[in-house]
């Protein structure tokens, strides 16, 4: 893929992991410039209820897809690193997986259209597959015998 950097597997981790700070940051920025224009206060945010415009819910759940997902992926990656897995596959899919995070939280933050719910659930396809994909190659890698 010119163009386009395929990171070593634990950077594409740590980025997925950094894309979930990124926006948990923003957020909170959100939050702090509704307080601080007046148009909130501080316990006007409820944990797990839909609260505030549609894109800042957006937001809310775009980022809770992000931590819902790293567990699964970085499992994955670190028994991969853990058993020096060298598989092509196993170095390229872990960069098409943030990318495809970070793709569907774009779409999923700025519309909430028919059809940005089917990009959206492609790009979550491609990192379902994907991370099926890498645990078929560590288990096959730890010994286990798969088809």
């Amino acid at each position: 893929m010119p163009g386009i950097p395929i990171l070593p597997p634990l950077a594409a981790v740590v980025l997925f992991a950094v894309w979930g700070l990124v926006l948990v940051l923003s957020i909170g920025g959100w939050r702090l410039s509704q307080i601080a224009t007046g148009q909130k206060k501080a316990g006007d945010f409820p944990a797990g209820q839909q609260h505030g415009s549609d894109a800042y819910w957006r937001l809310n759940r775009a980022h809770m897809n992000v931590v819902e997902n790293l567990p699964f992926f970085a499992a994955l990656v670190l028994a991969g690193l853990y058993l020096q897995v060298q598989d092509t596959a196993f170095q390229v899919l872990p960069s098409l997986i943030l990318y495809a995070r970070v793709a569907q939280s774009v779409i999923h933050v700025s519309s909430g259209s028919a059809a940005a719910v089917t990009l959206r659930f492609l790009c979550y396809v491609v990192q379902v597959v994907s991370m099926f994909v890498i645990a078929w190659i560590v288990l096959k890698a730890a010994g286990l015998a798969l088809p």
